[in-house]
């Protein structure tokens, strides 16, 4: 069955080069061109992936992402026209999945889309839906390999792919200090993308979610000019 894509973009022609790359590789593609239609659409319709352009007539692609972040875990790939790292590092702190700058490969994009569909199993369900495991303790993590989730005190946390890559890779090696480095080879698909500032943003907005469900729990450990580590 063909994966289902939304494509936010309010220009027209770049709309259609994106339609056209996509539905040529098989994907089942619909459009909005606000991000108040698009979450109207997101609310009705279930979607495998979501692209993303972060200027928008209405509001910025940032905040329907921050928005949608609420309530979904649908993977998203940002589009935008602006290039800094600070902006990669925020699309990334609220839980996007891929950053693409204009101009771009129509064939790269439709390829981005595909990995992130492989990465992420098209999982567009609320993580905080999840059974919870019977009387947790407060201050827990627990890995369920089957449904690729992690849980902290028996809720599921709604992490990012990278977000989850990034915990399970710390949860592996619990007491062991992780570089900056060796996390960005864990956890991204691609290295080169990520920078020690995408690694910070990272895990601050872990340590976030997780104190959201357990304010006392704090199991990173931070080590000043080495690395990370989960407390043994």
């Amino acid at each position: 069955m063909p994966r289902h894509v939304l494509v936010v973009e309010d220009e027209p022609s770049i709309a259609e080069t994106i339609w056209y790359a996509l539905r040529t590789e098989g994907f089942d593609v619909s459009d909005a061109a606000t991000g108040g239609d698009a979450l109207a659409k997101l609310a009705s319709e279930t979607f495998d992936c979501l692209i993303l352009d972060v200027g928008l007539p209405d509001m910025s692609g940032f905040d329907v992402c921050r928005t949608l972040r609420q309530t979904s875990s649908v993977p998203i790939l940002f589009l935008t026209a602006r290039d800094s790292e600070i902006d990669r590092i925020v699309g990334l702190e609220l839980g996007a999945d891929d950053y693409v700058a204009k101009p771009f490969s129509p064939r790269e994009l439709a390829a981005r889309v595909r990995a992130i569909l492989r990465r992420t199993n098209g999982n567009t369900l609320n993580h905080a839906t999840s059974a919870p495991n019977p009387s947790p303790s407060a201050n827990t993590l627990d890995h369920d390999s089957v449904r690729k989730v992690i849980r902290c005190a028996g809720q599921s946390l709604d992490l990012s792919r990278n977000e989850y890559h990034l915990l399970l890779a710390l949860m592996k090696n619990p007491g062991r200090v992780l570089t900056r480095d060796q996390l960005m080879d864990l956890a991204w698909q691609d290295p080169g993308t990520a920078s020690d500032r995408t690694v910070d943003a990272h895990i601050k907005s872990v340590r976030s979610k997780i104190r959201t469900l357990a304010p006392d729990f704090d199991p990173i450990e931070t080590r000043r000019g080495l690395g990370y580590a989960l407390r043994d």
